[in-house]
């Protein structure tokens, strides 16, 4: 196994800041509905939820498999991406 290169670890503290901030607004996300009860919320919680795995899947995907398969994991990453950002912008339009 070779070395962690300086790009290598800046790219895991950049993942882990951004694990870290998405998980506490999914929480708050959940703690709104909870206090609500507003499907909304859940949309909400839910696109956060899936924004957040998609940039932990990729970066421990990255790391495991040694930058193989870029193109795929940057495939899927964008698609689950993607269906987070579906599900917070039908939070935000549905909100009666």
């Amino acid at each position: 196994m070779a070395p962690i290169t300086l790009i290598e670890a800046l790219y895991a503290v950049f993942s882990g800041t951004l694990a870290l901030a998405g998980l506490s607004v999914v929480a708050l996300a959940i703690q709104a509905y909870a206090d609500i009860r507003q499907p909304a919320m859940l949309h909400l919680s839910i696109g956060f939820v899936l924004i957040v795995a998609a940039a932990l899947g990729t970066t421990i995907s990255t790391f495991l498999g040694d930058y193989s398969h870029v193109v795929g994991l940057l495939t899927v990453n964008y698609a689950i991406t993607t269906v987070g950002f579906l599900f917070v912008m039908y939070s935000i339009v549905s909100r009666n």
